[in-house]
């Protein structure tokens, strides 16, 4: 008991000596330096900004709301990290959960990892962190490989080192990038799996690709199933005269078939007869779901 109040009120000193304009640190060789950067300093909330480099867009409320009540209870177990910024101004390098989760029970400060980075830095060890987190989606993953890639300059090579993994799980993440933007959407909501994603990348037209792939959410088909149809299509001539008479969908309707399956909670049907033209069917099983369909349809 005696060790964790002496923690505590060390790490109040610490706040305090940030606050300090007389002990302004910005570099490691800072007097006083030691003391902080590397230590877990209990910091003001209102100090912190968020990272604008955050490869994380969407937090869910629920669970937020969820990590609020235990940090309610317990309090923060694990300290965030920040970057020192300037005199007391700090910005989040990851725990952005924590964060929201504190704030949003009133909580006036937060414990705290401090790191002197720039802005490249910043980037590369919110990347990184973020990968190590167990709840993405693979789409989410390979968006940071490709970002530390391109923005930090990684080699594939240096990447697996950086990331602990092979450098073929990596390649076959970023490879996930040219599927048609649908089927990601797809992949990231759960329609289907990594392995339905990697067995699809095959296909080279971006229209076969989305076609396979309502097949596969339409019958439920399994990875296994997946890759039989797959290798039945690469297999299976095409006429040009089929691939004429054929006429492509417009992504429009793609998108929107989609959006309605979504809304209205049925798998329908779209027959496309060219020149943006055709008919959608709608299913239903008993009166109550036509009821049901028509109150949507027709409420404003």
């Amino acid at each position: 008991m005696a060790k964790a109040t002496k923690k505590q009120a060390l790490g109040r000193g610490l706040s305090a000596l940030l606050k300090d304009p007389n002990n302004d640190i910005n570099t490691i060789s800072d007097r006083n330096a030691d003391q902080v950067i590397g230590n877990i300093v209990e910091l003001e909330l209102e100090s912190i900004e968020v990272n604008p480099f955050q490869p994380r867009t969407h937090f869910n409320d629920e669970t937020l709301s969820e990590l609020a009540s235990s940090i309610g209870e317990l309090g923060v177990i694990q300290p965030i990290t920040v970057r020192k910024l300037d005199f007391n101004q700090f910005q989040l390098v990851s725990g952005e959960r924590r964060y929201r989760a504190s704030k949003l029970i009133g909580l006036k400060t937060i414990p705290a990892y401090i790191r002197i980075a720039n802005d490249q830095e910043s980037l590369e060890m919110a990347l990184v962190e973020n990968i190590q987190r167990q709840d993405l989606d693979p789409i989410e993953i390979a968006l940071s490989y490709q970002r530390l890639l391109e923005e930090i300059g990684l080699t594939q090579e240096k990447l697996s080192d950086r990331v602990g993994k092979k450098r073929s799980t990596v390649a076959n993440y970023l490879r996930l990038l040219r599927l048609d933007p649908i089927i990601q959407t797809g992949m990231r909501d759960g329609f289907i799996s990594m392995g339905h994603g990697r067995t699809l990348v095959n296909i080279e037209h971006k229209e076969d690709q989305i076609a396979l792939y309502e097949e596969i959410v339409k019958n439920g088909l399994s990875v296994r199933d997946t890759e039989l149809l797959v290798n039945t299509y690469k297999t299976k001539p095409k006429s040009s005269k089929q691939r004429t008479d054929t006429p492509a969908v417009p992504r429009f309707i793609l998108q929107g078939k989609k959006e309605l399956n979504q809304y209205l909670e049925v798998n329908i049907t779209v027959k496309n007869s060219g020149k943006n033209k055709g008919t959608i069917n709608i299913p239903f099983s008993s009166e109550e779901e036509f009821k049901r369909l028509k109150n949507l349809i027709t409420s404003e």
